[in-house]
């Protein structure tokens, strides 16, 4: 496992290069559904909330608690899910996630790849029920490749964040 940089600075008196790349990086993937993409079936998994986990998971004390709901509130623009339901979803699982932090004093690879799939289910499965109560349509299995798919991917996001987080951090 390879060594992160530990931050020297608080967040709040570091560079301009160190505060805005996690916060760019994040509403850059939660703009991918922007792809022109044509398909009967949802394809592209939520890339904002997998780099907003792999921020959180790597860099606790990067952001509080309440930053989930104004990245949640960009997404919602984005995706196309109804207002709100990012908002919602992506702050109960930075809560759970506190929690996890309060009730755990350490983590490892495996533990940390759990907590994001378990805050992957349960972000856009609640977003799935959100869509069908707002008048959408479809069924639970439709998104179930996209699940999958999204908490294989989320290794892939974590170590992007590593590597912008080197990056940010250099001198």
């Amino acid at each position: 496992m390879t060594r992160i940089i530990a931050m020297d600075a608080s967040p709040l008196t570091m560079s301009l290069r160190a505060r805005m790349v996690p916060i760019v990086s994040t509403m850059l993937a939660s703009m991918l559904p922007l792809a022109p993409v044509v398909s009967t079936a949802p394809l592209v998994p939520p890339a904002g909330l997998l780099m907003l986990l792999g921020w959180r998971l790597l860099r606790p004390e990067l952001w509080p608690v309440w930053v989930a709901l104004p990245f949640g509130l960009f997404d919602d623009l984005f995706s196309g899910q109804p207002l709100g339901s990012a908002m919602l979803t992506w702050t109960l699982a930075f809560i759970g996630i506190d929690l996890c932090d309060r009730w755990l004093v350490w983590r490892d690879y495996w533990q940390e790849w759990f907590i994001a799939a378990s805050c992957i289910a349960f972000c856009m499965i609640a977003a799935f029920l959100i869509a069908i109560s707002t008048g959408g349509g479809g069924y639970i299995l439709i998104i179930v490749p996209l699940l999958f798919a999204s908490i294989l991917l989320f290794p892939l996001a974590a170590r992007l964040c590593a590597t912008l987080d080197r990056w940010r951090l250099m001198r």
